[in-house]
């Protein structure tokens, strides 16, 4: 036999696409979003996502060294991408100290409570954000208004679109008016709106999201079956009355949908892994987000919508499971 034979069992070819390069790809996704933010908020976008992602980074390192006392896995890149998310779902005038406990929330529960990297069933940024929202609601609804390159300490705050949407069909305005209120279409495609670091541009969120299905780290059933959905629900009850209830176009530009759909949905952990499964997922979040948006207490879904079909992917991947290699 040819010493040179080694015979070992499969997989025997890798594509030298890693976890890390993964994670890496999704990091370099999502800096456009951020570069926005920076344009409009200036220097909170730089400091508070410095904070959360060594926050994030420390927390990780801490819990798998003196509790779980397993090596750490700071290099893989998935306490990264969680500060990063963490940061561009929080305003830019948020106090240190919360989006510190964010972060502990995040990692600690989120995410290493249930094991580590694979082994979360719920979105860690999420739970992070979600928790803040309910602990801190105050500071977590304060929104600085955008001001481009302007990078004073000083700022002023307002409410954001669906926020003015909310509050004034609460007290009876109609929506065509409450929009006279609110920056033209354009103007919410390129981020130039009060909300969320990383929600404000959908432009610079589709950069992302296109990078990332160019280099197959996503696929499209998710995103575009969450924002399809949400603009075809949207429309249906605008198309029913146009005075109580905004048109599509205005919610795919507005709050944390494309945020969520693109980076968060998408998460391969707490997402299904047949594409009938996605698509349902997709079409679920979307559903979600418009309920709460419209009938909820809160102006913004899309966080609680995720949150709520993570907790059903367990039971989708029973149902519509992927098809074995090599079944006809």
């Amino acid at each position: 036999m040819d010493p040179k034979l080694v015979i070992s069992p499969s997989p025997h070819v890798h594509s030298g696409f890693s976890m890390t390069k993964m994670m890496w790809t999704v990091v370099y996704a999502m800096i456009p979003a951020w570069l926005v933010a920076v344009y409009f908020f200036g220097w909170g976008a730089i400091y508070l996502m410095g904070v959360a992602v060594a926050s994030c980074l420390f927390f990780e390192w801490a819990i798998s060294k003196y509790i779980l006392k397993v090596p750490p896995s700071l290099m893989d890149g998935s306490a990264l991408i969680t500060g990063m998310l963490l940061a561009l779902n929080i305003p830019t005038n948020l106090p240190i100290y919360i989006i510190i406990i964010g972060s502990l929330v995040a990692i600690g529960i989120g995410k290493m409570s249930f094991g580590g990297l694979g082994q979360n069933p719920f979105n860690p940024a999420l739970v992070g954000r979600v928790f803040m929202l309910i602990s801190f609601p105050a500071a977590m609804t304060t929104w600085p208004l955008p001001k481009a390159l302007d990078f004073s300490l000083d700022g002023t705050t307002g409410a954001t679109p669906l926020g003015i949407i909310k509050e004034g069909v609460r007290n009876g305005e109609s929506v065509s008016d409450l929009m006279t209120q609110i920056p033209p279409l354009w103007e919410l495609a390129i981020g130039n709106l009060g909300g969320s670091m990383g929600e404000i541009s959908a432009i610079a969120i589709l950069l992302g999201m296109i990078y990332m299905l160019y280099k197959y780290t996503i696929t499209w059933h998710i995103p575009i079956s969450m924002i399809l959905t949400v603009f075809v629900f949207s429309g249906i009850m605008h198309w029913i009355n146009p005075d109580l209830y905004a048109g599509p176009v205005f919610h795919l530009l507005t709050g944390g949908l494309m945020l969520g759909a693109v980076f968060m949905a998408t998460d391969l952990v707490t997402s299904p892994m047949s594409r009938k499964g996605q698509l349902l997922f997709g079409v679920g979040a979307g559903l979600l987000t418009v309920v709460i948006r419209t009938w909820g207490a809160y102006p913004e879904g899309v966080s609680f919508a995720i949150l709520l079909m993570n907790g059903w992917v367990p039971l989708i991947n029973r149902y519509m499971k992927p098809k074995r290699y090599g079944k006809e």
